[in-house]
């Protein structure tokens, strides 16, 4: 079987492709024989040894998201088939592999409508775009949300899940290709972010009254900015941020805003199950569709994490990893 490792926290270069033994499901473990992998920025953070204390066990196999079919169960496993086609939400073993352990609980169905790689688009973008709109901001229809940020893998899913819930999405990008996929997602308003005026456009957008969400992919660059457009009552959620900064208490107690982190892997297993109820509707329905940006051999993940750490995004959409290319 093949796999990457991480033997020593570092640099994309640290990410090694090798022959590993196959795997066998234990008992309460379920075999999946990975079709596509997805790269997220998470998984740079870890490679490279920036979780501190959180940091996995060298050496390691990287990867959260991914899709397959199922192997094998181990004893015990129910609601789990042989020869089902899956989507992983974690995984016991990593998913940048040719097959993972996964607990059944980390094992979610994929729709026949949806492909792999789109399979591996899934957990990580969809479930943060969930728990940001809705578990969290608790967005309703009608109001107005800025997804900053939106031509990423979060932020295509946030567009899409924040239109089919009859919300007002203004989205931005900072490529012509970005721009032009946010607009083809449904975003009802499509801003240049590097344009020195977008968020005088995002005001004018409003009618001067300011969003009611913000999903925010940059808060060390755009968090204290983004506090000047909001709406009275809104709510922003830092969905992502690499580095510090300053903000003016003031632009929050004006209008009375509220500003919530999230990291995904907080999320309560009473959370779980309306998050993966959505998504798996929203897929069948057809109103979820992940956008692949890249699809790249199980061999060149070191290239996969280069792109996805520059600072555009490195990618439209999703970058995903195919272990049998």
């Amino acid at each position: 079987m093949k796999r990457i490792r991480v033997r020593a926290f570092g640099g994309p270069e640290v990410l090694e492709l090798e022959d590993g033994e196959e795997l066998r499901p234990g008992a309460g473990e379920v075999l999946v024989r990975i079709e596509a992998a997805g790269v997220n920025p998470a998984d740079t953070y870890g490679r490279a040894g920036a979780y501190g204390a959180r940091n996995p066990a060298l050496p390691f196999t990287p990867g959260t998201d991914g899709a397959g079919v199922v192997e094998a169960i181990g004893a015990g496993v129910t609601g789990v088939s042989v020869g089902e086609r899956v989507y992983t939400a974690r995984s016991l073993s990593g998913t940048y592999a040719q097959q993972a352990l996964c607990a059944p609980s980390q094992v979610w169905p994929l729709p026949g409508n949806t492909t792999f790689a789109q399979g591996a688009a899934l957990f990580v973008p969809y479930g943060t775009a969930y728990r940001a709109l809705f578990q969290l901001a608790h967005a309703q229809p009608g109001e107005t949300v800025l997804v900053h940020g939106a031509s990423g893998g979060v932020g295509i899913a946030a567009v899409q899940m924040a239109r089919a819930a009859g919300l007002r999405v203004i989205g931005t990008a900072g490529s012509p290709r970005g721009l032009a996929a946010i607009d083809a997602e449904g975003a009802h308003v499509v801003i240049d972010h590097g344009a020195p005026d977008h968020l005088e456009r995002v005001l004018a957008a409003t009618q001067g009254r300011g969003v009611d969400v913000v999903v925010e992919m940059v808060a060390h660059k755009n968090l204290a900015r983004d506090l000047t457009v909001m709406a009275p009552g809104g709510r922003l959620v830092v969905v992502g941020s690499r580095g510090d900064i300053s903000i003016t208490p003031r632009d929050l107690m004006a209008r009375e805003l509220t500003v919530i982190g999230m990291l995904l892997w907080n999320t309560p297993e009473r959370d779980v199950a309306s998050l993966r109820a959505a998504i798996y509707a929203g897929l069948q329905a057809g109103t979820l569709r992940p956008l692949i940006g890249l699809e790249l051999p199980l061999g060149d993940a070191a290239e996969a994490h280069r792109r996805i750490a520059e600072p555009s995004g490195g990618s439209l959409g999703k970058i995903v990893l195919l272990p049998y290319a």
